[in-house]
């Protein structure tokens, strides 16, 4: 009996130290599940306060005359130049972080300051800090083109600033969050995000 008894208690003991386990288990995937709806949360109102600024910029602006020696933006469809010469990192329009949340933009591998480029000829609407997105420079190309170049390290224009197709307008960095250092692009007709892989060679 006494030798039962003491089976017993180990088996017990055993158990209590596999609940214990199991529980230690439970409270990480919680821990775990719970940043990432914190970040997804963050996600989504990062890309809501990107939205705004775009909706305010699309009223604060009039639409600007292109001189009569540049293209047209939309005639350069699948010609322009990438901003930054460098592996691209995700797919347009993929999941981000498994989520319903879309890249509306092309993520480029660089190195910390190197150069980015304007796309194409245009005017400076706005060059700030913004949540989520770090130093952002955006180009109005006329025609209700814009392109948009996040988590710059340094803006080299200003707002009002006209700029010229290849001329540098930030350098790489990785401001606003981001892990490594890279550019991150977006292409909007009318303030909509379009895949910038049908507009760049």
């Amino acid at each position: 009996l006494a030798d039962a008894e003491e089976e017993l208690q180990e088996q017990q003991a055993e158990l209590q130290e596999q609940k214990q386990k199991r529980a230690d288990i439970l409270a990480g995937i919680d821990r775990e599940l719970s940043s990432q709806s914190s970040q997804l949360s963050n996600l989504d109102s990062e890309r809501k306060g990107l939205e705004s600024v775009l909706k305010a910029i699309e009223q604060d602006i009039t639409n600007i005359a292109i001189p009569a020696s540049y293209k047209p933006f939309k005639e350069m469809r699948g010609k322009l130049p990438w901003p930054v010469a460098g592996r691209r990192l995700n797919s347009y329009g993929s999941s981000r972080q498994g989520s319903a949340i879309r890249w509306q933009g092309i993520q480029i591998a660089g190195n910390e300051g190197d150069s980015i480029h304007s796309i194409h000829n245009g005017r400076v609407v706005f060059a700030d800090w913004l949540r989520g997105a770090g130093l952002l420079i955006i180009v109005d190309h006329g025609d209700d083109y814009l392109s948009l170049y996040a988590h710059n390290e340094s803006l080299l224009r200003q707002e009002g600033d006209w700029v010229r197709g290849g001329e540098a307008i930030a350098t790489v960095g990785n401001s606003g969050g981001r892990r490594q250092a890279g550019g991150y692009f977006e292409i909007r007709p009318k303030g909509r995000p379009r895949d910038p892989a049908a507009w760049c060679n």
